[in-house]
């Protein structure tokens, strides 16, 4: 242990030496949360919303009025042409268009189907596919009532009283706001960033400056040196996370449901396979820029990519659903959002605690024998 101390307290001093480094591992994590918690969101409120209202009548007003009763949409424009439709999308002065045909509201009246069309824009898909849904929602809400109010016309109280009474109920995040599914994931993304590169781009500066000589002709064997260099960045890393849960608590509003001891040892198992890849490129790259395009590609892609932290992975082709079994965030996300957003203990996740677990084991292992090879 004590060589360990040793060894580990050499590293703090190379860190403490580089303050480029202490702020990338300290600063950046809380920077990159502000960053990407704002920028990325599957949100979209205060959609531009133009109308053609042909009809002039009270139950087209009343249409127009359920879009924009809310946040989702906003009257961007009224459009008397079907060339100012277009020009008014191609310009991006709205986003939808709301068309009511002449006729509308007498044919309501009549109580026959009452036509009416939405042009949107789709060069941003999943925003486009967002507000369809949310158009589709306000349409189904406004025929609920209308078909309401004719059976009370009809006086048809009985089947009102036999209809089906639907109260949808959203656990976990009643909002459905996405800042709480992404926030889980952009801890084991920033996690990734720290553990990974820092560790990587220590080892190879060492080599560059020739500093890991020293440390193979001291009387330290391999395993000691191995958790002396992963001790700092383990407790550094974890301040990292603590940082991270601050942030997050008073910028987004994510409170961690679960246990804070569940979060933490599931959190030390993944940073410690994180670390042990970190080693592990250190052995294969010779310079600091090969280490860094390594873990880019290996580590910080795969996380952005394929670990569910943007895409759910139930809709990637089955090629890459079977890759994204070797991806070590796609087991701590899923665990990671059940303790803080679901308040879970660790009890329904064992098997995805069990794998990461085996990804650590197997990483430290290979990282071990690549290092105590090169020492040799």
């Amino acid at each position: 242990m004590r060589k360990i101390l040793a060894v580990a307290h050499k590293e703090v001093r190379q860190i403490v030496r580089d303050p480029l480094t202490l702020v990338m591992l300290l600063g950046l994590p809380a920077f990159m949360l502000v960053i990407f918690g704002y920028a990325i969101s599957f949100d979209v409120d205060h959609v531009a919303l133009g109308v053609q209202d042909r009809d002039r009548s009270p139950a087209s007003r009343e249409l127009i009025a359920s879009f924009v009763e809310n946040d989702r949409f906003d009257l961007a424009a009224e459009l008397t042409t079907d060339l100012a439709i277009e020009r008014a999308i191609e310009e991006s002065r709205v986003y939808v268009v709301l068309v009511i045909p002449e006729g509308f509201g007498s044919d309501l009246a009549a109580g026959r189907r009452a036509a009416v069309q939405l042009l949107l824009d789709g060069t941003d898909s999943t925003s486009a596919t967002t507000i369809l849904g949310y158009a589709t929602g306000v349409v189904a809400a406004v025929n609920a009532r209308l078909r309401v109010a004719r059976l009370r016309h009809a006086g048809v109280e009985r089947a009102l009283a036999a209809a089906i009474d639907y109260q949808p109920r959203v656990w976990y995040n009643p909002e459905l706001n996405s800042s709480y599914f992404l926030v889980p994931g952009l801890i084991g993304f920033i996690m990734m960033i720290t553990a990974v590169l820092s560790t990587a781009l220590s080892v190879v500066r060492e080599k560059e400056r020739g500093t890991l000589e020293q440390l193979r002709v001291a009387p330290v064997r391999t395993l000691e040196i191995l958790l002396g260099k992963i001790l700092p960045y383990l407790v550094i890393s974890l301040l990292a996370m603590t940082l991270i849960l601050t942030a997050a608590r008073f910028l987004f509003g994510v409170v961690v449901k679960g246990s804070y001891v569940d979060l933490f040892l599931v959190t030390l198992l993944f940073l410690l396979g994180a670390i042990g890849w970190g080693l592990m490129i250190s052995t294969l790259a010779d310079s600091q820029a090969i280490a860094f395009q390594i873990g880019v590609m290996t580590a910080l892609l795969p996380t952005l990519l394929l670990s569910g932290f943007v895409f759910p992975i139930r809709n990637m082709p089955w090629v890459l659903q079977l890759i994204t079994y070797i991806v070590p965030a796609r087991y701590y996300l899923i665990t990671l959002r059940g303790i803080i957003l679901k308040g879970s203990d660790l009890g329904p996740y064992w098997d995805q605690v069990g794998c990461l677990g085996l990804y650590t084991l197997a990483v430290i292992t290979l990282a071990s024998v690549r290092f105590g090879r090169r020492e040799a």
